[in-house]
């Protein structure tokens, strides 16, 4: 099952989307998150050893609000290397245009990143 059209309409309409990741977390976190073909990718900015990215890492499992909606997901990390970053890097360049953005949507595009992309599935 995919996401909701709803859902990529919010990800057009506004720059974040919340994410809590594994089971533990009550908070949200607002993030980038983006689509490329139909798919649901987001990346970890700060690589922190304590955060979203390793939950879902760690339990496969979380959570994405967009308004009072909330979606349960599986994350999956993907590889580095796969062609499908190519797209991912120019979503973010694209989207995230606001001259308050583009040194944070130049950083999260660089190879160094392709290590902390996951892609999301309802599940």
């Amino acid at each position: 099952m995919g996401f909701p059209t709803e859902f990529y309409n919010h990800l057009k309409e506004h720059n974040y989307t919340e994410i809590k990741g594994g089971i533990t977390r009550t908070t949200f976190l607002e993030i980038w998150v983006v689509a490329v073909e139909g798919r649901v990718f987001a990346r970890s900015w700060n690589k922190s050893e304590r955060s979203w990215y390793t939950a879902f890492l760690e339990t496969g499992t979380g959570q994405l609000k967009y308004g009072d909606t909330i979606i349960d997901v599986i994350g999956e990390k993907i590889g580095p290397g796969l062609e499908i970053h190519k797209k991912i890097n120019k979503t973010y360049r694209d989207r995230y245009t606001e001259k308050e953005n583009i040194y944070y949507a130049d950083g999260i595009s660089q190879p160094e990143y392709e290590d902390y992309t996951m892609e999301f599935f309802i599940k």
